[in-house]
């Protein structure tokens, strides 16, 4: 099983760096909005999956917010595994964890795609 990264599809900001991810990060890593998933598959609570993004891997718990992020650059390989591991140790873990919860609470103000429309989240 190819490990799920679960976002918020009505969500423009999670939605574009969702798809900024798969882009840009190597890991081999399904997309799925957690709106259109079976979540009790994944074992993850449909409230939990829409405060936060959630990292879903084969064997493992799954991860939210930015343990999951972390986890998501950890499997990307070197470099992008540094800055993962980084995110994993404190006191960097809990200004990660703090500034996710920040960025997630107000997502519904951050446009999507930047420069190109002026879509917001439609939470």
């Amino acid at each position: 099983m190819t490990p799920v990264v679960l976002y918020d599809g009505d969500c423009a900001f999670c939605t574009w760096c969702a798809t900024w991810g798969r882009r840009v990060l190597p890991a081999e890593v399904e997309l799925r909005a957690y709106q259109r998933t079976d979540l009790a598959v994944l074992r993850v609570d449909v409230k939990a999956a829409a405060r936060a993004v959630h990292w879903v891997a084969p064997g493992a718990p799954p991860q939210a917010g930015a343990r999951a992020i972390a986890a998501w650059l950890v499997a990307s390989g070197f470099p992008w595994s540094l800055a993962g591991l980084m995110l994993t140790v404190p006191p960097v873990s809990w200004l990660a964890a703090a500034t996710y919860r920040m960025i997630a609470s107000n997502r519904h103000r951050i446009p999507g795609p930047w420069r190109r429309s002026g879509t917001t989240c439609r939470v």
